[in-house]
């Protein structure tokens, strides 16, 4: 059984990421939970350690980021980010680069929240960038990297998307169907946990990847 495990997230204010936190400060496996954020949690609970950063400047926390698993879990749209390459910042540069500086630092165990349809020789800008990022990740020298590629995201979020509450009405009606259901939505929370759940379960794998109707499998 693990104990005093040490885990490393970043994206820790977003859908999955909040659920995530709750998990691991409530596992008796975890002992430390070390947040890398813009802005502080104020989460106050003794297991917490944040460090507050700007991205842009992460190699001067380079030091930090050990454990023994990193959750990444950054996503962002390009409303939110205002244009193409902020976006790019968000959803591939601080993530390939904290997942560097985790592997040189001797983290064993890397899982990254990535997106159905992610392909590096995609088209569509979104899902091009998430599997640029994984095609990158597949290549570092983790003991244990685990892929989650859910679709439509559910829970509640602290600011408004337009585009994502009109899927989940149309996905509400059409998710049932067969060649729609690979597209359904997924709580946050079941994500989070199918997280902690490999980490705890590992296994001679290097990569594995997990699409929408694995992930539900996990819990």
């Amino acid at each position: 059984m693990l104990q005093n495990q040490t885990a490393i997230i970043i994206g820790s204010t977003g859908l999955i990421g909040k659920e995530l936190v709750e998990i691991l400060i409530n596992d008796d496996s975890f002992s430390k939970v070390k947040l890398f954020v813009r802005r502080s949690t104020q989460n106050m609970h003794p297991k917490i350690q944040e460090f507050i950063l700007d991205f842009d400047e992460l190699a001067s926390f380079k030091n930090e980021i050990k454990g023994d698993v990193l959750f990444s879990c950054m996503g962002t749209t390009i409303k939110q980010a205002g244009s193409k390459d902020n976006q790019y910042l968000v959803d591939y540069t601080y993530q390939y680069e904290m997942a560097k500086f985790a592997s040189e630092n001797g983290v064993l165990s890397y899982s990254l929240v990535s997106s159905a349809g992610a392909d590096s020789k995609s088209k569509i800008f979104y899902s091009k960038i998430k599997g640029e990022l994984e095609d990158e990740i597949r290549k570092l020298p983790f003991q244990q990297i685990r892929i989650f590629q859910p679709s439509l995201l559910l829970g509640h979020r602290n600011e408004s998307r337009i585009g994502e509450k009109f899927g989940e009405l149309v996905l509400s009606v059409f998710g049932k169907i067969p060649p729609f259901a690979k597209y359904r939505g997924i709580k946050a929370e079941i994500v989070a946990q199918a997280m902690v759940n490999l980490f705890k379960n590992s296994n001679d794998k290097k990569v594995l990847s997990y699409k929408l109707d694995e992930i539900f499998r996990l819990v």
